[in-house]
């Protein structure tokens, strides 16, 4: 069975997709950590984010895999560098770059069998098109950033909320007008306002129709 979440950034669709993959008894991959690793990978090699030929020929030199919210680059796990800001600020410039996300939906798709939930941006339009279930979880500016602020204090950071709702709506606008595997809900996918339901609920709303 192949679950695919999308959703904009904070929509909750990570938290979401790991509470559901561990009620089915499935791996859950969050794709978006993928493309942070790349992004990563591409600083610390200084290689400028706009070079799309440079950051697609490093996209298929590395491999990555993830675990939960662990994420691994060529074996060294990364997972606490990749939510660096310096990361947070370049990774959907990185992401748009058409050879980089074939080449990281080409792991994705490799990690899928068996079955998997997988969350992300383009899981129901273009990682698999075929899933057997699809929703796209959405959220307002004001509850994804007190998310997002939440998230950070969780680590013991403070959060700029004005800054962050401005990133916030940046990133929907980039990730949705990007030419390649844009930031849309599948046609035959579920729409889930999660404003209306903690995560609990949103939870139990995927797991019913799954089920269903």
């Amino acid at each position: 069975m192949i679950v695919a979440i999308d959703g904009g950034v904070a929509t909750g669709k990570s938290a979401v997709g790991r509470r559901v993959a561990e009620a089915l008894g499935l791996p859950f991959v969050d794709t978006g950590l993928m493309y942070r690793a790349v992004a990563l990978a591409a600083l610390e090699r200084r290689i400028d984010v706009a070079d799309g030929a440079a950051l697609t020929a490093l996209a298929h030199g590395l491999k990555v895999t993830t675990e939960g919210r662990r994420v691994w680059l060529d074996g060294e796990e990364v997972t606490d560098r990749v939510y660096e800001p310096r990361i947070s600020e370049v990774v959907s410039r990185v992401a748009k770059i058409a050879g980089v996300r074939l080449a990281m939906v080409a792991q994705q798709r490799a990690v899928a069998r068996g079955g998997v939930v997988m969350a992300g941006r383009d899981i129901g339009t273009v990682v698999f098109p075929d899933a057997d279930h699809k929703f796209f979880l959405t959220a307002s500016v004001d509850e994804r950033v007190r998310r997002r602020a939440a998230q950070l204090a969780a680590r013991g950071e403070v959060a700029d909320t004005d800054a962050m709702a401005t990133e916030v709506t940046a990133r929907d606008r980039m990730d949705s007008q990007r030419t390649v595997a844009p930031l849309r809900a599948a046609e035959d996918a579920l729409v889930v306002d999660t404003d209306a339901f903690d995560l609990e609920g949103v939870v139990a709303e995927v797991l019913r129709r799954v089920r269903g």
